[in-house]
């Protein structure tokens, strides 16, 4: 728990859906468990509707709201700003806030382009040599079991890494009727279920292994091209209206790759694979082992040792919940599984960490921009029937 006496951090928050009650909550809940160089405190929460962010903040305990974001970045109070907005305004509320000085934590996707990314990590470079931090929000790192892998790895024990095969499956577009969302279209999205989620094991593979991405070959499909326009939004999705609207983005993603370490590699993302609510799905394999990872069962990993004689050898089910494991020393007793929202508060925890030793948390704006290649890479091989395409170095 944060002694009182440490040092305040001022927090303002913009967007109060989905990922803003989610962030909301790790900044509420991270100085209750962790020992943590800065208290941060939920100054204000931005949103443009005024009725509705004043509820939001209610319930999710901020000070004070804002219907502008510019107004956040002038308050003195307000030392970092947390993006919980829809793709196509990260750039612009980023690069401002870096500017006024303020540290930032952006969800991901980092953009919708690469040419947007590759502004707001110039902007993070300028601003950290002022001492001024960023941190793209792919959460699921800071998932126990998922720094385990990484940790395995780093020592050596999958030896050279030879498959990586990563899947990220929900379904909670497959129903037709389902009605649009900003999620459905492609000027505020960017993409579909390749940066909505594809993003998200392109990270972790490459996180896991320590290598890049370094060319694909794509599929893209939308499966439904036309969808009620809603009467009402909800978390995801909403309540279906009248009258239709055009889906813009893919519904699925596939593709081939290449690693810079030599390993080959399959990815898929979608959002219709029906009965499959959060299926994150990462396997390795290596010259001296290999692991596997499902996020619907996310406090375990399996891990194969290659060095074990064929009599006994198999895969070892580890149960990632002692204080030994990344993170989980705060929380409970060995074998209390930890859940979804315990992610964010992670992020919270090495975000700190890192602003009051003064150094660049991970990933950084430059990590996200390395995964926008890949996913731009992705785009352009669908676009010219699955041609091998290099992701363009940074």
């Amino acid at each position: 728990m944060t002694p009182p006496d440490r040092p305040t951090l001022g927090v303002g928050l913009i967007g109060y859906a989905f990922m803003g009650a989610a962030h909301s909550q790790a900044w509420r809940t991270a100085p209750h468990f962790f020992d943590l160089p800065l208290r941060p405190e939920l100054r204000v929460l931005a949103g443009r509707d005024a009725a509705r962010v004043a509820e939001a903040a209610g319930r999710l305990g901020w000070e004070e709201t804002e219907t502008d974001w510019r107004r956040v970045l002038e308050r003195a109070d307000v030392g970092l700003v947390d993006v919980c907005t829809p793709g196509d305004t990260h750039a612009e509320i980023a690069i401002a806030a870096l500017e006024a000085g303020k540290h930032v934590l952006c969800e991901k996707p980092l953009a919708n382009s690469v040419a947007e990314a590759e502004a707001m990590a110039e902007a993070a470079a300028r601003a950290a040599s002022r001492g001024v931090r960023s941190m793209v929000g792919f959460t699921y790192r800071r998932v126990p079991a998922i720094g385990l892998a990484r940790r395995l790895v780093a020592e050596g024990r999958l030896g050279r890494i030879r498959h990586v095969r990563a899947a990220y499956l929900q379904d909670w577009i497959a129903d037709p009727s389902a009605p649009m969302s900003w999620r459905l279209e492609k000027d505020k999205a960017g993409s579909g279920a390749l940066g909505d989620i594809g993003a998200h094991v392109v990270d972790l593979t490459q996180y896991i292994t320590g290598e890049s991405v370094t060319g694909v070959s794509a599929l893209l499909e939308t499966f439904v091209k036309e969808r009620p326009l809603p009467a009402a939004a909800g978390s995801l999705s909403g309540v279906a209206g009248e009258g239709m609207g055009q889906v813009t983005v893919d519904d699925a993603a596939v593709f081939l790759a290449r690693f810079s370490g030599g390993a080959v590699a399959t990815f898929e993302a979608t959002r219709f694979a029906l009965g499959r609510k959060n299926g994150i799905r990462i396997e390795i394999n290596g010259s001296e082992g290999s692991l596997a990872f499902d996020f619907e069962d996310m406090n375990v990993l399996e891990f194969f040792d290659g060095s074990e004689p064929a009599e006994r050898a198999g895969f070892r089910r580890i149960i990632v919940t002692e204080p030994e494991h990344p993170y989980v020393a705060a929380w409970w007793p060995a074998g209390h599984g930890l859940g979804y929202e315990h992610g964010f508060t992670h992020q919270v925890v090495d975000l700190l960490t890192a602003i009051a030793k003064d150094e660049d948390p991970t990933p950084s704006f430059a990590d996200g921009l390395q995964v926008q290649r890949v996913l731009d890479a992705v785009e352009r091989s669908a676009a010219v029937d699955s041609t091998w395409t290099p992701v363009v170095p940074s």
